[in-house]
């Protein structure tokens, strides 16, 4: 994986720079990685890495978890 430049909490990122991480982010959760997971590796906020996926052109997936489902108990 490429390494993600490291980023104050208030600097911004812009023009191909900007594409570049998108792109490598996207890669990211494309290959199967999670919004926090991808975060905790950066360090940057879900704020960030949510919009910087939604500017790389993402197709998010579904939330895991049951949803408030109920599991069925084996008998």
């Amino acid at each position: 994986m490429a390494k993600t430049p490291d980023l104050a909490r208030n600097q911004r990122v812009t023009g191909p720079e900007r594409e570049k991480l998108s792109s490598e982010l996207l890669k990211r959760y494309q290959r199967g990685q999670s919004i926090r997971e991808i975060c905790s590796e950066t360090g940057y906020s879900i704020g960030r890495v949510r919009r910087l996926l939604v500017d790389a052109g993402v197709e998010f997936r579904g939330r895991g978890g049951t949803h408030g489902r109920v599991r069925k108990k084996a008998d």
